[in-house]
């Protein structure tokens, strides 16, 4: 029984030197991590320098043909004659259609008719008068009766000259909605006739830029089915700013005497604005977003540095930085999400952007 006690007893004795020593080791081990420096965190930097950067401003236009209408008959009647054919092209001037104006011309001929006895009925008037055998009221009488009848044949000519429909500009005509023989009216298409020898590209700047374009800047733009840049003039602004987007709207042309520019397209337009020889150019992926702007890391004596910075105008890579930085500051551009203000880094520099236009 006594043998039995001793065994338990020093069995408890070892299990409590055990758990002693356990302690006093985790507590010498945390005491030991709280008072040696942190490990530095891996980075990729590199230092800043000043490169020469095209202020260019990247909007979406579209493109318009400089002269489009909807081809229409002004009087009502059976098309009796098309004189295009679709797809063409067709010059100022030139007869499209008619339609038909057979009770038009009966019409004229009777008010002609009534017209030339007004005329007679008028001079006779006028011997009468001179002779003092009618009074000046009765004189005045046949006399508007004839210009009565000289307006009415005039207005019937108008609308005679209406029944035949002429290209009002040179131009392609597009498909037709009408056969020859169909009855139309002011309100039908006949087709549309578009001038593509120039084309017009409509875009919006923001209004901060609207004092830096001036009439006859020159613009660069490229559509979505072409790669190929082409140039345009501004020709015409908008004479103020559109209160719902705070943009202006402008209006450049171009020549497309080729045809290969499409009206409708959508176009990508770059808009030159100034040539800045010192920018301060950043890696996107360094920028990070805050809620009143962007901040980025950079390396101070070796440990991170947070800065607040303003942007600009940026590129598909980078973006310009104008203020909160200098030349010389060793930005960081990779693993910076787990930094902060005092970090340690182990920094792997990469080479800077060279100074040349981008």
């Amino acid at each position: 029984m006594k043998l039995r006690y001793i065994i338990f007893t020093l069995i408890g004795v070892g299990l409590v030197a055990l758990i002693g020593y356990r302690i006093i080791d985790n507590k010498d081990k945390t005491q030991g991590n709280q008072a040696g420096p942190p490990p530095a965190i891996k980075v990729v930097g590199q230092v800043l320098q000043p490169v020469a950067f095209e202020d260019n401003l990247s909007l979406s236009g579209s493109l318009e043909a400089n002269e489009q209408i909807e081809l229409r008959s002004e009087v009502s009647g059976i098309i009796e004659n098309i004189n295009f054919t679709e797809g063409s092209k067709v010059s100022k001037g030139q007869i499209l259609f008619r339609v038909n104006d057979q009770e038009m011309r009966a019409q004229l001929a009777k008010v002609q008719t009534s017209q030339t006895l007004a005329s007679e009925n008028e001079r006779r008037a006028r011997l009468l008068l001179e002779k003092e055998a009618i009074s000046q009221e009765e004189y005045d009488m046949a006399q508007a009766d004839f210009q009565s009848s000289k307006a009415e044949s005039q207005l019937i000519q108008a609308q005679l000259g209406k029944a035949t429909v002429r290209a009002p500009f040179s131009g392609v005509i597009g498909l037709r909605y009408v056969s020859q023989g169909t009855y139309v009216t002011p309100a039908s298409p006949i087709a549309t006739l578009v001038n593509t020898d120039k084309l017009k590209i409509t875009f919006s700047i923001p209004e901060k830029y609207a004092s830096q374009v001036r009439i006859n800047d020159k613009i660069t733009f490229t559509t979505s089915n072409s790669r190929e840049e082409h140039e345009a003039t501004i020709y015409a602004t908008e004479p103020g700013v559109d209160l719902s987007t705070r943009t202006l709207k402008m209006r450049a042309i171009a020549d497309n005497k080729d045809g290969k520019l499409i009206p409708g397209t959508f176009a990508n337009v770059f808009l030159p604005l100034s040539v800045v020889e010192d920018a301060l150019m950043v890696p996107t992926e360094s920028l990070i977003p805050i809620q009143n702007g962007k901040k980025i890391f950079i390396s101070e004596n070796g440990k991170a540095k947070e800065v607040i910075v303003e942007t600009g105008a940026r590129t598909e890579s980078s973006i310009r930085v104008i203020s909160g930085l200098k030349a010389g500051d060793t930005i960081l551009t990779s693993g910076i999400m787990v930094l902060r203000n005092g970090t340690p880094l182990n920094i792997d520099l990469r080479q800077p952007l060279a100074k040349t236009q981008l």
